[in-house]
């Protein structure tokens, strides 16, 4: 039970960040949405409940989750910008050793991968990423991980794993 009440309460305080209110509406629409996806969802996100109990977890996930939508989201769109202006691309797809073994961490560190402006994970194969990168700045897998996916990798094992 304490599994669909986890997935419940992230999904409903996701939906009330994004929508940016808390008005009697939203936070009726929000209970509704939270608890059908609650409901369907949580038989394929949660698998193991007893991390659910470790609030270190947790923690770790509020924090990524800040520093992800400020300051590393922030240097990656300064760094397409400027790019930009001034035409220095070097674009290439690299292919990028992953430390991290779960589906969940994978799903992670993929995801922060392509949601960062000038990378998209294009393929997966055993333990590497594909990423097509704007500025290939190493052809070296792990340098190119130090580049692209290492902090990641860290706070999703912290999460996840």
């Amino acid at each position: 039970m304490i599994k669909y009440l986890a997935t419940g309460l992230v999904a409903f305080l996701i939906y009330i960040i994004f929508s940016g209110n808390i008005t009697p509406y939203d936070l009726a629409t929000g209970v509704i949405v939270s608890a059908i996806c609650s409901l369907l969802l949580t038989p394929y996100i949660v698998r193991n409940e007893s991390k659910l109990k470790q609030p270190a977890r947790l923690a770790h996930l509020a924090y990524y989750f800040l520093k992800y939508i400020t300051i590393i989201e922030f240097k990656a769109h300064m760094d397409v910008v400027k790019r930009i202006f001034t035409m220095d691309l070097k674009p290439g797809i690299v292919r990028i050793p992953l430390k991290c073994k779960g589906d969940m961490a994978r799903l992670l560190v993929a995801s922060s991968i392509t949601n960062t402006p000038g990378t998209v994970v294009v393929d997966e194969s055993g333990d590497y990423f594909y990423v097509n990168w704007i500025y290939v700045s190493s052809v070296s897998p792990e340098e190119a991980r130090k580049s692209v996916s290492e902090e990641f990798e860290k706070y999703a094992t912290k999460i996840f794993e």
